[in-house]
């Protein structure tokens, strides 16, 4: 008998670090910003949020625990869904800084990077002719010029006082085929168990590009090495491939990841108003392929998580 396919799983990526304040006037900056786009995402469907911190005065990004705090809170007190804290910040933080927050918290789940890479956006300052802040234009142009860092000792290290001294679970972000063997490197150290929680990010520059062909390549490669039942697979599609990545990827029985930290867009030349508006879009879609839509408990239980408020550490 062929297994019953997964409910899919509705990450949402509320802010993040690439984009800036010039490139929509929707993308979630201050606290009540995020906060309140959180809400209205996990009202909508979505069970896991990936959460950044932005400076509240310029939108710019930052790693203060204190702005974390005036946020993360909110959203715990208004909604059931995995509060998921990036140790990924941006290419400008140190290590201390990318982990500080969440060594704080000590959440159920924080994104992972299985890799150094190049990660840049650079092409995109082109296609700005005013900038809001002063900051921006050299955020963006200088990305050509850096190194997302994460190396095998930063991995074994956020494993270590994360994963094992906290258990938190992670969302391991695979931008590139070596990547899942970096994961399969750390599996058999004994450094990971499963179940594993795989994002696999498409058309980013400096990762794979976002060619369907690439998705099949991941998949394949991921069944090789975890075994079809060894991990959950999810779909990143940056920018203008979110949607119909995703739901390639859905129809290949993946989970899915929106939010406005991976696109700005809802469809050609229109802008999202929010990150709401992209869980809809894809639960619509879910809906049409006749797939239903995990909880936030019942995430939680596919992916092992220790619960909203349990503390490890």
């Amino acid at each position: 008998m062929k297994p019953t396919q997964d409910k899919v799983i509705i990450s949402c990526a509320v802010t993040g670090s690439v984009h800036t304040p010039s490139m929509s006037p929707h993308l979630a900056l201050t606290p009540e910003e995020i906060a309140q786009q959180s809400i209205e995402a996990a009202q909508a469907g979505a069970a896991i949020l990936h959460l950044h911190a932005r400076n509240p005065a310029d939108g710019s990004p930052t790693a203060d625990p204190r702005v974390f705090d005036e946020f993360v809170p909110r959203i715990r007190a208004a909604t059931d869904a995995v509060i998921n804290i990036t140790t990924g910040g941006s290419t400008r933080m140190t290590l201390a800084e990318r982990l500080a927050y969440p060594l704080q918290l000590k959440p159920e789940m924080c994104s992972l990077n299985m890799g150094s890479m190049n990660f840049s956006i650079h092409p995109a300052a082109r296609k700005i002719q005013e900038w809001k802040h002063a900051w921006e234009k050299p955020y963006i142009e200088g990305m050509e010029d850096l190194i997302f860092r994460n190396t095998f000792a930063d991995i074994k290290h956020i494993l270590k006082v994360l994963g094992e001294d906290c258990g938190t679970r992670f969302e391991f972000e695979c931008y590139d085929v070596g990547h899942l063997h970096n994961l399969a490197h750390f599996v058999d150290e004994g450094l990971v168990k499963g179940p594993l929680f795989i994002q696999c990010i498409f058309g980013v520059l400096g990762g794979l590009g976002p060619d369907p062909e690439n998705l099949f390549v991941m998949r394949s490669t991921a069944d090789r090495l975890f075994g079809r039942n060894g991990y959950r697979f999810s779909v990143l599609g940056a920018g203008r491939h979110q949607m119909p990545l995703l739901t390639l990827g859905a129809v290949m029985g993946s989970h899915v990841r929106v939010g406005l930290e991976d696109s700005l867009f809802l469809g050609k030349g229109q802008l999202a108003t929010s990150c709401a508006e992209q869980v809809r879009k894809i639960r619509r879609i879910l809906d049409e392929l006749s797939l239903e839509i995990a909880t936030p408990a019942e995430a939680r239980t596919m992916l092992g998580l220790k619960g909203s408020h349990a503390v490890a550490c």
